[in-house]
């Protein structure tokens, strides 16, 4: 594929990925998207052949993302709590976002087997983000960065609360305390004493 390929592709995504944050996934059609970017139809099906076509290739594009960042910074040594503060930072922010969230349409898409094509498809997506989590606490606690914890279920802390604020963040207004609370406590949970918040300075 050649470079203005790539970027029609890249244009198609971008347009898409606002689109299925606004109505959800069902509800965006390949009109839709042709309109969002000014493709003509067959400039479109050039490079998808449908909505569900795009979708994956977005909600892939977003979990390789965030693989290759914990993999590449541990690869090069830095130090758990230094990539711990980093993602949960940007887990805030994404949190009281909600142009930004997939939520709904992951929902949607991935809850209908007659879409997705699979049984499993939400499951998959939940194993490969936990063992990318559990890699990753492992090794904060190999480095004595972490408290030794359970990783499955700090993982299953971080991504419930993250996904349960999001989604319920379409349907009403999120306090902004919300996600500090959560994050502090993810960070109390696995950060030795010396990095913890201090209690005074803590949102209760």
């Amino acid at each position: 594929m050649g470079i203005k390929g790539a970027q029609t592709k890249q244009l198609i995504c971008m347009e898409a990925f606002k689109l299925f944050t606004e109505k959800g996934y069902k509800d965006v059609t390949m009109k839709d998207i042709c309109v969002k970017t000014g493709l003509s139809r067959g400039g479109l099906y050039r490079h998808y052949e449908s909505t569900e076509q795009i979708f994956l290739e977005i909600v892939n594009f977003l979990m390789g993302n965030q693989q290759n960042e914990f993999s590449e910074k541990m690869q090069k040594g830095t130090p758990a709590a230094e990539i711990l503060c980093d993602v949960l930072t940007r887990y805030e922010k994404e949190m009281l976002d909600q142009s930004s969230s997939l939520s709904i349409a992951i929902y949607e898409f991935f809850s209908n087997p007659n879409i997705s094509k699979s049984d499993n498809s939400i499951t998959q997506q939940y194993l490969d983000s936990k063992k990318m989590w559990v890699d990753f606490i492992q090794y904060g606690m190999k480095r004595k960065e972490f408290k030794t914890v359970n990783p499955e279920a700090i993982f299953d802390l971080i991504v419930f609360s993250y996904q349960g604020v999001r989604m319920y963040g379409v349907m009403m207004d999120i306090d902004t305390n919300i996600p500090k609370r959560i994050i502090e406590q993810i960070k109390l949970l696995l950060l030795p004493e010396s990095e913890e918040i201090p209690y005074e300075n803590s949102i209760l």
